[in-house]
This record gives C-alpha cells, structure tokens and sequence, in this order.
C-alpha cells in the first residue's frame, strides 16, 4: 500500500468518513550544492517519489487534530495556544500553524491522518516534506491561496524559529516547487528556481548508510554559525559574495578551519553552477567528476561526512555504470547520491550493496529516485 493510499485508509478507520482533501510533499535529494543554501547560494537538489502524505476535513473551530501513522499517536494542537516550542513531530504541526499564522493567514482546524514513506534522518529531507504537506493542509483547510515560495519560507522559520534547526531554505523550496524529470537549480538568495533536465539514459540511485543523526544535535547549527562568523569576518552579508579568485587573498586573514569552511561554500557555489551547465548539456561525466569535488570538499574542508559515508561513495564510484556520488544532506550521516547509467543499475546496485557491507558490515537500502512534483492536492482515492 502506498503511503497516500495508507493515509486515507487510516482516516477512514478513525473517523468513519472519506477525507474532504488529500495532500502530500516529497523529500529530496541534492545532487550537488551542500551547505550553501543558508549561505545565499546555489543548489540543485531534485524532489523526489517519497512523500509524507496527509488525508485530512476541515473541522468546526480552531484545534487541528492529527494522527500519525508512523509514530503511532495522536496530537491536538489548539490554533489559540500552540503550547511550549519543541522538537516532537507534533511540533512540525504547530510551528507551521504558528509560521503561517505569522504571515497573515487566517487558519481553520482540520482533522488528518499522516502517512509517510521519506526516511527519517536520511538526509532526503523528510521533516521539510512533513512542513510542506502540513502547510498543504492547512491550505486545502482554510482555502488560501498556494504560493510555493510564501509557503517554503513560513516552513523554513517553523523549522529555524519553532523546531530549533538554523536549515536554509532549500529543502522547503524544492518540496514545494520540484518539477517531474527535472532538477532544479535554486538561488537561494533571490528564491529563483530554474528547472534542468535531468540527462537521457541516466538515474539517480539514493544509498542509505542506515546510520543517522539529528541536525538539532549535531554539528549542522555550529557549521552554520560558523560561516555566519566567517562572512563577518570578511565584510561580506554572506559568503554568497565572495568569489573564488578571492580565497587565496583570505587565507590569511583568516584561521585555517575557518577558511577552509570559506573554501568549501565558495568552490561549492562555483561547482553547482557549473553541474547546471552539465545538466543543459546533458554531460553525465562532468556532473560525475563535480559530485567526486563536491564530496571531497565536503569531508575535507567542511568536515561532516564520517567513515562509514564515506565508505558509501567509495562502494558507489567502484560499481558499474557510476559517473559519480557524494554525501547528499546535512552530513553527519544518513545518505549517498549517484549518478548512474539507466542500463547498469541493477549490476551498480548489488556491486555497491555488496562493497559497503564488507566494509562496514551494516545492510544498506538503495532507491533509485524519480524527479516529482512538488507538494500537491492529490485525489482522495488515488493508489499511486
């Protein structure tokens, strides 16, 4: 059973009644442009087929009362008294009411039910999928009108003000803007998104380590105050603005962790233009050879991969049919993105399977993903 198909089974069973909407938001997977986004840059990330889905009627009064299937429990949030910030899955519920409710919205209570098949901890963005599904709902709800962009940025202050996770916007922007069988290349400055196709005769294969981290606990916000500190450093609003003729000049004003942080947002901004330009062109192998960069930079100079992700992209780029891979997400954890031949990838698949478990011992799960809408109203009855 699909998990839009789950979640309207699940809203039949509690409420004894179809639901009035059904809604759902994808993950995403970044191909190339990591830890830039909340540097005012550029990245290229795909949505992608997982969604956090929401079967779900208006209700008299203001309480929105939602199931989860996933955890199994039950949350009443009261649109008048969202209650203590926190960091609950509840809590994705109530700051998106309190984000939108911030911007001007005038919002009505819903019953739903939530179903998801994104990976949690993955790096595949599942908390912005859940963010872009309830905003969805409260949508359909309340009958306002759908501005993807608007929409993302109240997500990305639920995320930043209300759940405690300094993220940049990309995640909320591509579950809510992605195009089917494209990329998108976002400016993350301007919120500018233009779709790329993605190259004939290839497909993007997801290698979940299985291992996973918590971006409120682990060293995402430090990374991001440290660039903060960085760009003051420099006299710049962001590092956004510093161009990459301009580092070997910084390096001594600056310390050497610090400027290698520099280095990797600056050269990454380079790397995720250039791999757009690939993408129009259609050359596989360069995009191959700039997520190799892109992944060496990010456990070098960046310092959030770890050994056992780093073992994935050596399992990924010694199998068949590979142009390149790299960590995708926060790091720290969780996920691979490749590159891969659409002829090899049953053959890419076992061989990095196998690689990975030899080295590490742990079992991974390998998806291969397709580019998606963005978050959608969908059918009440579909399956899909």
């Amino acid at each position: 059973m699909s998990q839009t198909a789950a979640a309207v089974a699940g809203f039949r069973h509690r409420f004894g009644r179809p639901p009035a909407f059904v809604v759902r938001a994808p993950g995403r997977v970044n191909l190339i442009g990591e830890h830039t986004d909340y540097n005012g840059g550029f990245v290229l990330p795909m949505a992608i087929d997982r969604w956090v889905s929401i079967a779900l009627s208006p209700r008299t009064g203001r309480t929105v009362s939602v199931t989860s299937l996933e955890f199994e429990e039950t949350a009443d949030c009261a649109l008048d008294s969202l209650g203590p910030r926190g960091s609950g899955w509840s809590h994705y519920v109530r700051g998106v009411a309190w984000a939108l409710s911030q911007a001007g919205h005038a919002l009505v209570g819903w019953d739903g039910v939530v179903a998801g098949d994104v990976p949690m901890g993955a790096g595949l963005s599942s908390s912005a999928a859940f963010e872009m599904a309830v905003a969805r709902a409260f949508a359909a709800a309340s009958g306002l009108a759908w501005d993807p962009p608007a929409m993302a940025l109240a997500a990305q202050r639920a995320e930043n003000e209300w759940v405690g996770v300094g993220c940049g916007i990309m995640d909320q922007l591509i579950s809510a803007c992605g195009r089917a069988g494209h990329a998108m290349l976002l400016d993350c400055r301007s919120l500018e998104a233009s779709a790329v196709p993605l190259p004939e005769g290839t497909a993007s294969v997801v290698l979940d380590t299985s291992t996973r981290r918590a971006l409120t606990s682990s060293g995402y916000n430090e990374r991001r105050a440290q660039c903060e500190a960085a760009a003051s450093a420099c006299g710049v609003a962001s590092l956004r603005e510093i161009e990459v003729d301009a580092l070997a000049a910084l390096r001594g004003r600056l310390d050497d962790s610090t400027w290698r942080r520099v280095r990797h947002v600056v050269s990454e901004n380079a790397r995720t233009l250039a791999a757009a330009q690939a993408l129009r062109r259609g050359d596989a192998t360069a995009i191959g050879a700039l997520m190799g960069e892109s992944h060496r930079s990010l456990r070098d100079d960046f310092e959030v991969s770890t050994p056992v992700v780093d073992a994935m992209v050596t399992a990924a780029v010694t199998a068949p049919g590979c142009f390149g891979a790299r960590m995708t997400g926060g790091g720290f954890g969780g996920c691979v993105v490749a590159l891969v031949r659409a002829n090899a990838v049953d053959a890419f698949q076992g061989s990095a399977a196998a690689a990975f478990q030899a080295a590490t011992g742990l079992t991974p799960r390998l998806y291969v993903c397709r580019a998606t809408q963005g978050a959608e109203i969908v059918a009440p009855d579909t399956t899909a």
